[in-house]
């Protein structure tokens, strides 16, 4: 009998659609506050970096969002992307589970960033915006946003951590191809990052200070916008694409989920695979696990702080309800850079806190060998970031050997590692630190919440 292996839906299956999770959710998370008076904020606070069309769907609680028809087009530059059934990586384990995954990696950009990068540049350019920044860690946001802008002809201008501009050169020269400048943060152009350098001159940098000095300088420039690649309601609502693909993707595997993983940073792809999922319980009362998987170095989730924070360093942007190490927390330099940042999305951190939601850390030298493991069976060799999922994955399908018991697991490809060889080669070498955070470190850096709010 013959297997089948991908299970790919038509251009016109795709959805034209986001999914909505607010509209579903028990409880819906705390409002941002404003970083001076501390009450919720409006949409005039947001109006000078973001379009109006974002700021509304911030805060829609419409179920579903039509996607624009010329955002539509672009996405079918590679949309709808596969759903794969990994009989290798099964045969490998000696698993009775049956294990799926949705590869985001055939983007132009090879990630699922430009999922939202896509419909923000389009706003920006619908509201007139000539000029955005934006901050990318690992470079998989900001070279799908150069991607993004240079469909409709804006200047960007990226601000990207100094330890992955250092380790990952090939992702600025990505951004550069697209047209877009390439700063390594903390830098000399901003008063947040001339603030970080004279503290720590030889600062590696991190997702909160590259927030902070993309958002101070789009704040100065009446004619600049500014663009985040997670967190954001707005950013994971346009993720759900691939969740939605999933569902018609896995009735035509005749399968269902037991459990779904997503690696965790901000939330974007842990979001994008795993809501409409979750909507799925929430209306019809399915029972599927979801399950975050974070780095044991930069753990919010699993030993944070749900407390009201800042999402950059300086404390630029509103106060977000979160799961949090403090905005002052800076990660040690692991190669998934995409996933070093301090805090966790509002609506991540309300599922969590409701216990929605499961959340998990590995480590570094673990996630590696599950991304060797993977390069070797399926043939595909997984971003750093992905590598954590995929460890998540072959630990429950291992328990599912151990029990004896047959079950199903999702989890997203969010993207592939071509240019994350050099961090391979590390590995190989036994170079990789496992490094992980200790209880007095998060004390320290969470002390200052307290006094935020």
């Amino acid at each position: 009998m013959t297997k089948t292996r991908r299970f790919n839906l038509t251009e016109s299956q795709m959805p034209r659609q986001w999914y909505n999770i607010m509209a579903d959710m028990p409880n819906k998370p705390l409002p941002p506050l404003h970083p001076g008076t501390k009450q919720p904020i409006g949409p005039e606070d947001l109006a000078a970096i973001f379009p109006m069309e974002l700021i509304k769907q911030e805060v829609a609680t419409d179920r579903y969002i039509d996607i624009p028809e010329e955002v539509l087009e672009i996405y079918k530059i590679w949309r709808p992307t596969p759903l794969v059934r990994a009989y290798n990586l099964e045969k490998y384990l000696d698993t009775p589970a049956k294990i799926y995954y949705k590869n985001e990696s055939v983007s132009p950009a090879g990630s699922h960033k430009p999922n939202t990068a896509v419909p923000q540049a389009y706003y920006n350019y619908k509201a007139g915006v000539k000029k955005m920044t934006t901050e990318t860690g690992a470079g998989q946001w900001g070279s799908a946003l150069a991607f993004a802008t240079q469909h409709f002809n804006i200047d960007l201008k990226v601000f990207m951590v100094k330890i992955s501009y250092n380790q990952k050169p090939y992702r600025k020269s990505m951004m550069n191809l697209w047209g877009a400048e390439v700063v390594p943060s903390p830098s000399n152009l901003t008063d947040s990052g001339r603030a970080i350098l004279a503290k720590s001159p030889d600062s590696p940098g991190s997702l909160g200070i590259a927030i902070s000095e993309a958002v101070e300088m789009a704040a100065k420039d009446p004619g600049t916008n500014y663009s985040l690649g997670s967190v954001l309601n707005h950013v994971l609502l346009h993720q759900t694409i691939i969740g939605l693909e999933a569902l018609k993707q896995m009735e035509m595997a005749d399968a269902y989920p037991d459990v779904v993983f997503g690696c965790f940073g901000g939330g974007s792809n842990f979001g994008g695979i795993s809501f409409p999922f979750l909507g799925e319980n929430f209306r019809n009362g399915n029972k599927t696990r979801v399950v975050a998987v974070e780095p044991a170095s930069c753990p919010k989730l699993t030993r944070g702080q749900f407390h009201y924070d800042f999402g950059d360093t300086v404390g630029l942007t509103p106060l977000l309800p979160m799961y949090t190490l403090g905005h002052n927390f800076v990660p040690a330099s692991i190669h998934a850079g995409g996933l070093r940042y301090h805090g966790a999305g509002a609506i991540v951190s309300q599922l969590l806190k409701d216990n929605l939601i499961e959340a998990m850390s590995v480590k570094q030298n673990e996630t590696f060998k599950a991304g060797m493991i993977f390069a070797k069976t399926e043939g595909i060799i997984p971003a750093p970031e992905t590598s954590h999922a995929i460890a998540a994955v072959i630990r429950e399908a291992e328990q599912a050997k151990k029990e004896g018991k047959a079950k199903t697991i999702l989890f997203n490809f969010s993207g592939h590692g071509i240019i994350d060889l050099a961090a391979y080669d590390k590995y190989f070498e036994g170079k990789l630190e496992d490094h992980e955070v200790t209880d007095a470190e998060i004390a320290e850096s969470v002390k200052e919440l307290q006094q935020l709010v």
